[in-house]
């Protein structure tokens, strides 16, 4: 009779197991990082908030923590912190989330024309001017706060010679000002910079602020890190 009890309790820890693992499944065409979460209610729940580089790891992040979190994204391009602004609450929605990782300024230091155009020449104003983006990105902050969930910065990689819209180095002050906010309000830093600086032959494209299949699978595994230490 306990071994039937053993064993029924067993296949039922498994059943549920089957049940409530979490899934991400996708329309046809769409780009997995997009693929619609449905969740395993035993798992702690982690929405990423970025551009096209945390799209580009999204897929790569979800298998490391397969089993150990339920890891949604914002359903767009995150864009510059003017794009976050106008879309926050609506991207945080009322989930209960536990970590939030989070990205800000690549689009930011795209140049544009006084017609609002991305400037091939890379002169001009930026998209987003730096006391701009240290505002918008308080506010940001502020209201991911609210929510009680573990913040994460992740900052910007770098931009490469030859990028288009964009001068190489010119991440560095916004990614300055981005961590004295992050000291401020005692919220921790993936830092991605450093370690694509260190890599970038090996990760990033040629001239360009993208990354190869490769790249975005140790991006990922990087955020995993980060991640996976908040939950502890």
């Amino acid at each position: 009779m306990l071994r039937l009890m053993m064993l029924s309790g067993l296949m039922g820890g498994m059943l549920c197991s089957s049940v409530f693992a979490q899934t991400y499944t996708t329309k046809k065409g769409q780009n997995p990082a997009f693929a619609e979460v449905t969740d395993d209610p035993a798992l702690p729940r982690v929405l990423i908030v970025g551009d096209s580089i945390s799209i580009g790891y999204t897929p790569a992040l979800r298998e490391i923590l397969k089993g150990k979190a339920n890891v949604h994204r914002i359903p767009t391009n995150g864009g510059p912190t003017s794009r976050g602004i106008e879309n926050i609450d609506n991207w945080l929605g009322d989930g209960n989330w536990d970590v939030i990782h989070f990205n800000w300024g690549l689009h930011d230091i795209v140049y544009m024309t006084k017609e609002g155009v991305k400037n091939s020449e890379q002169k001009g104003q930026h998209q987003v001017p730096i006391e701009d983006y240290e505002k918008n990105l308080r506010t940001l902050v502020e209201r991911m706060e609210k929510t009680g969930a573990k913040l994460i910065w992740r900052n910007t990689t770098p931009v490469p010679e030859n990028s288009a819209y964009r001068v190489a180095g010119e991440e560095l002050p916004y990614n300055a000002v981005a961590a004295r906010i992050m000291k401020e309000h005692n919220i921790p830093t993936d830092d991605h910079h450093t370690y694509v600086m260190k890599h970038m032959s090996e990760v990033q494209r040629p001239e360009n602020v993208h990354f190869t299949q490769e790249g975005s699978r140790r991006l990922a595994e990087l955020a995993a890190k980060a991640i996976e230490e908040q939950l502890k």
